[in-house]
């Protein structure tokens, strides 16, 4: 097991190094930050100036080499915008983003995992019709289209819930619900086709005909193997919603590391955006990490393996 553990984290290193390199390069395209920082009809003595104090003046592999060595350090640069540590930024906006992803992680599973059970035992009647159309509705549904129309319709037309916003638990019920509603189609789905063949299997029959109960067989015998791939997709969809939730934070106004790094792309503030997707990158990773691991709690065949 050790030795498994340190295999991910070497190659949990090597990918967090491949993600904060391609963005180092890729935001060095977006321009010259110097030009947005400076009012307009700054000289270019005052330009030459503020790229040498933000360390823009060396040639781009240097810049590199110095960032990566600062990284490493656990340094990812001062913010250009805010003029603080950027993994700071970063930092005191990531409880708002697990605020969001956790709340439509939670509900979107419990109600994905319901409607995937439903569908799958009660095949080929009209419960499995609805669930099923109700899932590929739910994952059809661009998700910016469908946060508008809630806002249009439980805050504009009705006024039961602010439009945006944080600090309460009605500024979380919209953006929650948009983002639960594409979690618990992928699941429903996923479970649905994953119960349907594991109920094919011997041990399954075998179990029915020695006398067990429906429930013992169902939660002992079906949901637990059945559970493995969900629990993959759980973990990708949590890896998602901490970093893909640009879209809805943005749309409903919520002051989380998606936000920010969208605004910190708008200002070519470079070291902001290191720092945001390495910190996402990270918490990919791990999650990751521990969906592997909890395969062999799920299955003792892969834990012997």
């Amino acid at each position: 097991m050790s030795r498994y553990l340190l295999v991910k984290l070497l190659e949990a290193l090597v990918a967090i190094w491949g993600v904060v390199t391609i963005v180092f390069f890729v935001s060095r395209v977006l321009g010259d930050p110097a030009i947005l920082l400076l009012p307009v009809g700054a000289s270019q003595q005052d330009l030459d100036t503020l790229r040498a104090g933000l360390g823009l003046d060396k040639p781009l592999i240097q810049q590199y080499a110095v960032a990566m060595l600062d990284m490493l350090r656990g340094n990812f640069g001062i913010s250009f915008q805010h003029n603080r540590p950027a993994m700071d930024v970063v930092l005191e906006r990531m409880p708002a983003t697990f605020e969001l992803a956790g709340t439509a992680l939670i509900f979107g599973t419990l109600i994905g995992s319901v409607a995937g059970a439903i569908a799958a035992l009660k095949r080929g009647t009209l419960a499995e019709f609805i669930v099923m159309i109700a899932a590929l509705l739910g994952q059809a549904t661009p998700v910016f289209w469908l946060g508008i129309m809630l806002i249009l319709v439980f805050s504009v037309d009705l006024g039961w819930l602010p439009t945006g916003g944080s600090g309460t638990i009605a500024h979380l019920v919209l953006p929650g619900l948009t983002l639960s509603v594409f979690v618990s189609a992928s699941i429903a789905r996923l479970l649905r086709s994953s119960l349907l063949d594991i109920m094919r299997e011997d041990y399954v029959r075998t179990a029915r005909a020695k006398g067990l109960l429906p429930h013992t067989v169902f939660f002992w015998h079906i949901a637990r193997n059945a559970l493995i791939p969900v629990v993959t997709m759980i973990g990708i969809i949590a890896g998602e919603l901490l970093g893909g939730s640009v879209v809805i934070e943005t749309v409903f106004a919520w002051p989380g590391v998606g936000r920010i790094v969208v605004q910190a792309i708008q200002a070519q503030d470079f070291p902001v955006i290191q720092a945001g997707v390495a910190l996402v990158a990270a918490i990919f990773i791990l999650i990751n990490l521990l969906v592997d691991l909890l395969y062999g709690v799920l299955d003792p065949r892969i834990r012997r393996r």
